[in-house]
Formats: C-alpha cells, structure tokens, sequence
C-alpha cells in the first residue's frame, strides 16, 4: 500500500482506475434501467459511487457516452457467453435446443439488459447507432446458427430453409417477451412467465417450438 507522500504506481493507477470505471458501470446500468435514458442523472450516478461528476465525465465524456458505454457492456456480456458456446459436438436438434436455452437463461438473469434494450429501442437505437464498438461485435450466436443450420438441413432433420437472422429474431423474442412484458402479462391474465415453478416448462416449450418450425413439412404453391 502506498502513503499519501508516496504517488501510486503506473500498474496501480490502471487498476484503479478500471476499478472505478467498472464501478461507475455498475450504478449507472441500475440507474438508467431504473430511469430510463431521460430520467437517468448523472448527479444521482455520482452519489452512489465513489467518485464525483466531474470524474464522469472524465471517463465517460457524458451522459450520452456513458450511456453507449452500458450499452456496450450489456452487449458484450451475452456475445461472450455466445462465443463460450460449445455445440458442435450435439447433434442439430440438440444443439438448437442448447443455443435457445443459452439465450433464455441469459436473458431471464440480466433484467437490466432487457430494460436497456427497451430503453434503446425508444430512442430508436441512436446509441447502437453511434457505437463502432457496438457495430463491430456482431452476434456469434448467428455463426453458430447458421452451422447448426446447415447442418440440420445436410442431415434431412430440418426441412425449413430458414435464415439464421430470422432465427435469432424468434428466439430472443420469447426469452425477451417472457421478462418485459412479465408485469402487463400477468395483470392481464394472471399468470407470471418467472414463475420459478413453471421454469423448466417455458425453457422446454421455448425449445419445442423452435424445432418444430424447424422440422415442419412445407407446402409449395
């Protein structure tokens, strides 16, 4: 440990300073999935870190950068988990079904992220937009998609010729709806999709009924 004569280290410098990065991170994605993008302050961020405005915006260079880089962060999380899939071993179907459980099971212990995501979508994604970072990540999701895909369809087990984007799309949209839309859902129907009794139901439904669209038999006009 250094004395307050003595000047921190380089290396030591780099970590606190990560450290506060890190920190400042974790308040504001609660902050802004809290708030939303508009309600969100920064003064708030501050007050339950240990750092200042000022350092903000010295990390960050605003609410608006700050904001982009929860963003990233959100992002990277489930891309890392996507990239840490291991399905080529599995046969398609099971490899599917593996793919899916990934992204419910994300998705159902990061609520954060799902709010994010509705938050961005109201400001019509301007954020996503403006990131390089965020358009250089991509999604490995769809790599892995589109080998299982072509493998499924080389073996005759999928009939669809289905495209891996569209895939994608079908299978966040239950593991989303699922978490947003738990509140309304349940008001409205009486029926809470977290339920942790009914689990193992909707992340095995989740899976039927991908593989069935996948290995359903097509009429052609």
């Amino acid at each position: 440990m250094t004395s307050a004569e003595e000047p921190a280290r380089p290396g030591e410098r780099i970590r606190d300073a990560a450290r506060t990065r890190a920190e400042i991170l974790d308040v504001a994605t609660q902050e802004f999935a809290r708030a939303g993008y508009d309600g969100a302050r920064v003064d708030e961020i501050a007050a339950r870190t240990r750092t200042t405005k000022r350092m903000i915006y010295y990390y960050f260079g605003g609410k608006e950068q700050l904001f982009t880089a929860v963003l990233e962060r959100a992002y990277g999380v489930i891309r890392e988990a996507e990239q840490q899939l291991d399905v080529d071993h599995l046969d398609p179907v099971a490899a599917i079904r593996r793919l899916a459980e990934v992204t419910f099971d994300h998705h159902e212990q990061h609520p954060d992220f799902i709010r994010l995501v509705s938050i961005e979508n109201i400001h019509e994604a301007q954020h996503i937009a403006g990131s390089e970072k965020l358009g250089k990540i991509g999604s490995p999701a769809l790599d892995v998609i589109r080998r299982i895909l072509a493998s499924g369809r080389e073996s005759g087990l999928f009939t669809a010729d289905v495209d891996a984007v569209d895939l994608h799309a079908m299978i966040s949209s239950f593991c989303f709806f699922r978490v947003s839309n738990r509140h309304t859902f349940g008001a409205l129907f009486g029926r809470d999709l977290l339920d942790r009794t009914q689990r193992a139901h909707y992340r095995a439904m989740l899976g039927d009924m991908v593989i069935a669209y996948l290995t359903a038999e097509r009429t052609t006009d």
